[in-house]
C-alpha cells in the first residue's frame, strides 16, 4: 500500500537532518552522537576494541595504534563510535584531545584534557575521577561500595572527623599501594568524593592554583603557574598510573593536522608523538590512539629524529607496524549510513515514510558511491538533496519549487546557507552547555566575535568603534580577554572597557581581578568581569579587589547565564567551522545582523550599559553539593573507623 506522503512531505521541507553535520565538533565525541553504522570502516574501530581485550586479558600491556585518513573520511566519527562504545563498559576510560592553542606548553595541556576527560560521566553515572576514588578506597579497606554511596556519605564523614579523612584515607591507600610516589594526587582524587570539594580537587589535578585557604584545608600543596609546564608530565603519567590500576586508559589525540610550529621547531603531531613514546614507556597498561592525515604521517612523524623508536610505539604488529587507513565509502556504506540517518529522523518525529531511504533514490545513491567518497561528502550532499529529491531519476516537484525560491536575493541566500549549520552547532551547544560554561576561553571568543559584529553600531548608548588585543602582553599574563573602545554618546571621554571572563577560581580569579583594576597599565576606563560564580566569602583577597573594582574604580560584573551565550557559541563555531561548511565571513556577518544575535543579546547589552557598582544577583555557588545528600539511615550508613 503506498503511503500518504503529504505529512512526510511537510516535515521534510520544514526539517533537514543532514545540515550542519559537516564537521564532528567535540562534543559531539562526549554527549549526544549522531546516526553510526559499526561497519563502516570497522576495522579500525575493532582494532581498539581488540586491543582493550588483549589488556583485559594481560596478553598486552601497552598498544599503540594511528589511524589515517584524508579529509572528511570519518576519523572524529571514529573516536565517538569509540567513546560511546566504551562508556557501556566498566573496564576502561576514555580521555580525548583534539585542541592544541600553545604548541610550546603542550604538556599542561595535555594535563587538563585528562582531567577534563575525567571529569566526564563514566557508565556508573558519575564522575571518571569518582570511580577511581571509589575504586582506591575499596581495595584498601576491602569493600565493594559503589560511588554513589561513598559521595553520599562524605560530608557526614568529613563532619565526623574533619578535614583529616581524606589524610587518613591516603594513608591507608599508601599501606597497599606503597609504588605511588606522590600521595598528593591521592588525596585529590578522594576529595572528588566531597560535593563541597569536587571543583577545587578538579581545578588543582589539572594543574591550576588553588587560593592559599583551599589549598590549606584540602591538604594540597600550591603550584605556581610559572612551574606548571614542567611538573605537568610528571603529574600526567603518576595520574596514568593510578588510573591504569583499575581502568585501561584509552588516550585519544584528534585533529592533529594542524600547520603550527613550536618554538623547538616541532609540529603538533611530532609533539604528541614524542609525549606518547615516553608515555607509553612508562603507563602500566592502556591504548594510546591517534589521529591524522597520510601525508601528516609520511611528512612529519617519518621525519622525526629516532623515528623509528617513535613509530614502533604508535602503531601495533596486528597491522605489520603501519597506520590503519580508513577507506573511502562504496555503494553499500552510502545506503547504509543514509538510511541509519533517516531511520533516526522519521523516528523522532514519529513518521513511516515509503521506503527507508525517502525522499532519495537507492539507484541514485549507489550511483553516488560509485565516485568512492568520504563521509563528509555524502553528508554534504544529502544536505544540499533533501529538499529537493530526484525519485525515478527525475526531479519532482520540490525541485521546481526550490528553483523558484532561489530568485530570492543573494542576501537571502546567505542566510539560508548559514542557518543550518547554525541550527546544528546550537543544538550541540545545549548538548553540551555545562562544560562549555567552563570553556573561559571559548566564551571570550564568543564574545570577540559578537562584538566585532557591532562595530560602527550602536548598543546601550555605546558607538563600538574598535576591538583591541591587551597590551602590555606580558603584565597581562594572558589573563584579560580584549578591549573594547568606543564613543559613549553625550561624553567626552572614550569608553575603554577590558572584557574578562573568569570562571575559574582560587588565584586565577584573584589575578584577574588584579588586572582588571590596573587602568593605568592597560589603558582601561573601565574593567568588565564576566562570570557565572559567586566569589566565596572565604576568598578574602579576590573579594577586596572585586570591592575595588564594584566601588572605586567604576568596573562591574556581568552575571553569566548559560540562555544568553549559547547562540553566541553556536554563532563561534560556525565562525571557526566556516571553510569546511564553505560559508564566507560575509555570510556570517550578514546572519548574525539579521537575526540580531549580538545586538539583541542580554548578556552583550549588560556589559556596555552603565555599571551599577553591586555584584549579579543571578549566580551560581559552586560550593554548594552537586545534589543535597540524602539522610543517612542506620540501615545504609558505612561504618568508617579511622
Amino acid at each position: 500500500m503506498t503511503a500518504n506522503t503529504s505529512t512526510i512531505d511537510q516535515l521534510i521541507q520544514e526539517h533537514n537532518p543532514f545540515a550542519g553535520h559537516i564537521v564532528v565538533r567535540p562534543q559531539q565525541i562526549w554527549g549526544k552522537s549522531f546516526p553510526d553504522v559499526p561497519s563502516i570502516n570497522a576495522h579500525a574501530s575493532d582494532a581498539v576494541f581488540y586491543a582493550i581485550e588483549q589488556i583485559c586479558k594481560k596478553e598486552r600491556e601497552t598498544v599503540g595504534i594511528t589511524i589515517t585518513a584524508e579529509k572528511g573520511l570519518g576519523k572524529s566519527h571514529l573516536m565517538s563510535r569509540i567513546r560511546h562504545h566504551l562508556q557501556t563498559e566498566e573496564s576502561t576510560l576514555f580521555i580525548y584531545m583534539s585542541k592544541y592553542d600553545d604548541l610550546n606548553k603542550i604538556k599542561f595541556q595535555v594535563l587538563q584534557n585528562i582531567a577534563s576527560s575525567l571529569r566526564a560521566f563514566g557508565n556508573q553515572n558519575v564522575m571518571q575521577w569518582q570511580e577511581i576514588a571509589a575504586a582506591l578506597i575499596n581495595e584498601s579497606r576491602e569493600w565493594k561500595y559503589t560511588p554513589q554511596q561513598y559521595i553520599k556519605h562524605f560530608p557526614t564523614w568529613l563532619n565526623k572527623y574533619s578535614n583529616k579523612l581524606v589524610a587518613q584515607l591516603t594513608k591507608v591507600i599508601l599501606q597497599v599501594k606503597p609504588e605511588i610516589s606522590n600521595p598528593y594526587i591521592i588525596q585529590a582524587i578522594l576529595w572528588t568524593l566531597s560535593p563541597d570539594h569536587v571543583n577545587y580537587a578538579n581545578s588543582w589535578l589539572s594543574g591550576l592554583e588553588l587560593t592559599q585557604e583551599d589549598a590549606k584545608a584540602m591538604g594540597l600543596p600550591n603550584r605556581r603557574k610559572e612551574d606548571r609546564e614542567s611538573e605537568a608530565l610528571n603529574n600526567i603519567r603518576q595520574i596514568l598510573d593510578v588510573v591504569s590500576d583499575y581502568k585501561i586508559p584509552v588516550i585519544c589525540f584528534d585533529e592533529l593536522d594542524i600547520v603550527d610550529i613550536a618554538e623547538n621547531g616541532f609540529t603538533a603531531a611530532q609533539i604528541i608523538a614524542n609525549l606518547v613514546k615516553d608515555l607509553y614507556n612508562n603507563l602500566k597498561r592502556g591504548v594510546f590512539l591517534l589521529a591524522m592525515y597520510p601525508e601528516t604521517w609520511n611528512d612529519q612523524i617519518r621525519a622525526l629524529p629516532r623515528a623509528e623508536a617513535v613509530m614502533d610505539r604508535l602503531v601495533s604488529e596486528q597491522f605489520d607496524r603501519q597506520p590503519i587507513e580508513l577507506k573511502f565509502l562504496n555503494s553499500d556504506d552510502i545506503v547504509a549510513l543514509v538510511g541509519q540517518w533517516l531511520q533516526d529522523f522519521y523516528q523522532k518525529y514519529q513518521q513511516t515514510p515509503p521506503h527507508p531511504l525517502y525522499p532519495f533514490d537507492e539507484k541514485q545513491l549507489r550511483e553516488f558511491g560509485k565516485g568512492k567518497p568520504t563521509v563528509r561528502a555524502v553528508l554534504k550532499w544529502c544536505a544540499e538533496n533533501f529538499n529537493q529529491p530526484i525519485v525515478d531519476g527525475t526531479q519532482s516537484e520540490k525541485t521546481e519549487t526550490r528553483s523558484t525560491k532561489e530568485n530570492y536575493t543573494q542576501w537571502i541566500s546567505d542566510l539560508h546557507a548559514v542557518k543550518p549549520y547554525f541550527d546544528n552547532e546550537l543544538a550541540n551547544v545545549e548538548a553540551s552547555i555545562d562544560s562549555l560554561m567552563e570553556e573561559e576561553e571559548t566564551i571570550a571568543d564568543a564574545l570577540w566575535l559578537a562584538f566585532n559584529s557591532l562595530l560602527g553600531k550602536t548598543v546601550e548608548g555605546v558607538i563600538i568603534e574598535k576591538i583591541e588585543e591587551i597590551e602590555p602582553i606580558a603584565e597581562n599574563g594572558g589573563f584579560i580577554d580584549f578591549k573594547i573602545i568606543g564613543k559613549v554618546i553625550g561624553k567626552r571621554n572614550k569608553l575603554r572597557l577590558g572584557i574578562d571572563v573568569v570562571q575559574r577560581d582560587g588565584r586565577t580569579i584573584t589575578a584577574a581581578l588584579r588586572r582588571l583594576i590596573d587602568y593605568k597599565t592597560f589603558d582601561f576606563t573601565r574593567g568588565c568581569l564576566v562570570r557565572s560564580k559567586q566569589i566565596r566569602p572565604g576568598a578574602a583577597q579576590a573579594r577586596k579587589l572585586l570591592k575595588k573594582l564594584l566601588t572605586e574604580k567604576g568596573g562591574e560584573w556581568v552575571g553569566l547565564q548559560s540562555q544568553d551565550i549559547k547562540p553566541l557559541l553556536a554563532i563561534w563555531f560556525v565562525w571557526c567551522n566556516r571553510e569546511s561548511y564553505e560559508l564566507t565571513e560575509e555570510q556570517i556577518w550578514d546572519f548574525i545582523q539579521q537575526k540580531q544575535l549580538a545586538m539583541n543579546n542580554p548578556l552583550i547589552r549588560e556589559i556596555l550599559s552603565d555599571p551599577s557598582g553591586q555584584e549579579p544577583t543571578n549566580l551560581t555557588d559552586d560550593g554548594l553539593p552537586i545534589s543535597i545528600p540524602q539522610p543517612i539511615t542506620t540501615d545504609d550508613y558505612i561504618e568508617l573507623n579511622l
